[in-house]
């Protein structure tokens, strides 16, 4: 199967060399910053034009390897609430992003509730946008992706749980990418202040805390439950630690501070 792009030419442009353009634009903003190896990260997913900038930021820091897992949320209602692709590729401007079918089955194996379900994945963006940044980085990655759409925390940790499992037992790295943005359409201070009391959780590798404080303060954080089950995987690996790498608003970009998108970036190493 090859999944057709949903978002090319809206989010982000459909022709490569206006696309590349744009992706080494955000990544030169960062400056020289040397690159770091890291267990995983968190990265919005807006269009580039709102949160490229971000985006870019994140990745111009890392050693992206060759093999990343790709959690993100399912905006849209339909298809399954745990939905994974073990075959196939994304196609995209730059070319095929093919999936790593060995690694994904593997993970579907350690987390039962995965399902195999292409109609969950169809018109899905979280994943989509990040594609492009890391075959322009990273050149040939192979991927697995699945999209959310449960609010279960026993089933979002068992799905961190599993992978972690299935990094663990990789011969070589693997990049767990979360996909969220932040607090929607409030105005910039309140959004302020709900994305940095979410981002102290996720600073803290504290996944249960990130959860109850996304749902007990009304943070509408759509990819808390991909962020909430990379923690868990980051604290059964081990992770040293985290960085808040750029933290910015839509409000940043077109003046409009009465109903902001919050937009964060950070690493684990």
């Amino acid at each position: 199967m090859v999944r057709s792009p949903a978002v090319a030419g809206s989010f982000y442009p459909a022709d490569p060399r206006e696309l590349a353009r744009q992706i080494d634009a955000y990544v030169s903003d960062t400056g020289n910053a040397p690159k770091t190896a890291a267990r995983g990260c968190v990265v919005p997913h807006a269009g580039y034009m709102y949160s490229g900038h971000v985006a870019g930021a994140v990745y111009a820091s890392l050693e992206i390897p060759a093999r990343c897992i790709l959690l993100g949320p399912r905006h849209y209602p339909r298809g399954e609430s745990m939905a994974i692709l073990t075959e196939g590729s994304f196609a995209e401007p730059f070319g095929e992003a093919r999936i790593d079918s060995a690694l994904a089955a593997e993970l579907a194996r350690a987390c039962p509730r995965l399902r195999e379900d292409a109609v969950a994945h169809e018109r899905e963006h979280s994943l989509e946008v990040q594609i492009p940044f890391l075959q322009r980085l990273a050149g040939d990655v192979r991927l697995v992706p699945v999209v959310l759409g449960t609010d279960r925390y026993p089933a979002i940790e068992e799905l961190g749980h599993a992978v972690a499992q299935v990094v663990a037992a990789q011969s070589e790295p693997v990049l767990v990418i979360a996909s969220s943005d932040m607090n929607h359409y409030e105005n910039d201070a309140v959004t302020r202040a709900k994305d940095h009391r979410a981002i102290a959780r996720i600073l803290a590798l504290d996944p249960r805390g990130l959860y109850d404080t996304v749902r007990y303060e009304e943070i509408s954080m759509c990819g808390y439950a991909a962020t909430v089950a990379l923690l868990v995987a980051l604290r059964d690996l081990g992770a040293a630690g985290a960085q808040l790498v750029r933290y910015a608003t839509s409000g940043d970009i077109n003046g409009d501070r009465e109903r902001v998108v919050g937009y964060a970036g950070v690493i684990f190493r």
